[in-house]
């Protein structure tokens, strides 16, 4: 399964494994982007990234943290 800009749940559980020492609340977006594009299963175009994706992936991951 590869991972899309929408699949902000799945993301976030991804970052969460693979940063559990990253603060996810102090993570800034330039940082996010980068990290989920990082991510093995991402696969998805860069340019299709916005600020509105960035966040529900940022709340989506200290939700997940919580």
């Amino acid at each position: 399964m590869s991972l899309k800009w929408t699949d902000s749940l799945d993301i976030a559980i991804e970052l969460d494994e693979a940063h559990p020492d990253r603060d996810p609340m102090t993570t800034n977006f330039v940082d996010l982007r980068r990290l989920t594009m990082q991510l093995e299963k991402f696969d998805d175009d860069p340019n299709h990234c916005g600020e509105r994706i960035l966040e529900a992936i940022q709340s989506a991951w200290i939700e997940e943290r919580e």
